[in-house]
């Protein structure tokens, strides 16, 4: 009777043992409950006092992880091995996540600060009547350069770019919808163009303007354009703000032709563990003076009309990071392009990247 007692001793606390370690390792994969709120966003892409204040206020422990791609966040998400409370995609990969089923609808009721966004920042194609996401930042991409490097030389359209005398001055991202719209924009043709034709016609393009290019790089874009171990990019406007901030000497400018507008809003992913948590942390930072405090510290534009109140004249006043409607109007927006569309973009940007070897 003895050894059965040890025994079943001995399971229960192999048993209890195991639940302790399921615990932790769920903790540390973003498993999330009733006090702690599990966030996956853009790396360097909050302000980390305002996560300390929502603790504070909350008594709700964040655990923060990062991506550096949509589609690094789409893919974890779809997955479904680690739970997210809130997510911060971009407008397209929105779309996407919706399409799939990866998002819970928001109760506005729990968001009462969405007041403060501006109506031209809501209702937007990849989310109307905002059903599934709250508008976080947005922003342009267009060209940074030195004009002292440059030795005066000004830009105004994305045909600038193929100068002969930029050669192995210019930056770009690794990104293919970023390039390949580019060469579509130089064109004047869609940033969502589907057509074959036009779309090898910005490949080739894109082609001819190999040698002016440095490197194709990701976020130490930031680094060599302030240190000025090249003269030009293109960048997202809220890289163009830092780098400035950091070097003075550069300038930000949105091509004629037009550009890309991208909202990055927040969402709370299907199998959300704190979806009550999600609510308070998304009316947290819609909140006028967080909005204000993050957007000083991150460097994007807010969509939030009343934290602009609380920003310097010289950060709204700047028209390079905060055009008026009559520009933005004139914008595109990246749309979902399906599967096999989204991999042929993919495939150009690959050819184009092989052809500068």
């Amino acid at each position: 009777m003895k050894k059965v007692m040890q025994m079943f001793i001995t399971v229960v606390i192999a048993a209890l043992g195991l639940m302790y370690l399921t615990f932790v390792l769920n903790s540390q994969q973003g498993y999330s409950g009733g006090n702690t709120l599990t966030v996956y966003n853009w790396g360097d892409y909050i302000d980390p006092e305002l996560i300390t204040k929502f603790q504070q206020e909350t008594g709700i422990k964040i655990i923060y992880q990062t991506f550096d791609s949509n589609e690094a966040m789409l893919t974890k998400i779809a997955q479904g091995g680690t739970s997210f409370d809130v997510a911060i995609p971009s407008d397209y990969a929105i779309s996407k996540m919706k399409e799939q089923g990866l998002l819970i609808p928001l109760d506005h009721c729990k968001i009462p600060n969405l007041k403060y966004i501006d109506p031209r920042f809501l209702d937007l194609p990849f989310d109307e009547n905002n059903e599934y996401s709250a508008p976080y930042f947005w922003g342009t991409l267009g060209i940074i350069y030195n004009p002292e490097i440059l030795e005066g030389m000004e830009f105004t359209s994305w045909n600038d770019l193929w100068d002969e005398r930029l050669r192995n001055e210019i930056l770009l991202y690794d990104s293919a919808r970023e390039v390949i719209g580019m060469g579509l924009n130089s064109l004047h043709y869609s940033l969502n163009d589907t057509d074959i034709d036009h779309l090898m016609e910005a490949k080739r393009k894109l082609d001819a303007l190999s040698p002016n290019i440095k490197a194709i790089v990701g976020d130490e874009v930031k680094m060599l354009l302030a240190n000025e171990e090249a003269a030009i990019g293109v960048v997202w406007s809220g890289d163009a703000s830092e780098i400035i901030g950091a070097n003075d000497k550069l300038d930000y400018v949105i091509p004629d032709e037009g550009t890309n507008i991208w909202f990055d809003n927040i969402v709370i992913p299907a199998g959300a563990k704190n979806v009550e948590g999600a609510h308070l942390f998304i009316n947290f930072m819609l909140d006028p003076e967080n909005a204000a405090q993050n957007t000083e510290y991150v460097g994007y534009s807010t969509p939030n009309m009343k934290a602009l109140e609380y920003l310097p004249e010289e950060i709204t006043g700047d028209v390079r990071f905060y055009p008026g409607s009559d520009i933005t109007d004139k914008f595109e927006l990246y749309e979902n392009l399906g599967k096999k569309m989204t991999a042929y973009y993919n495939e150009l940007f690959l050819e184009f990247k092989m052809h500068r070897k």
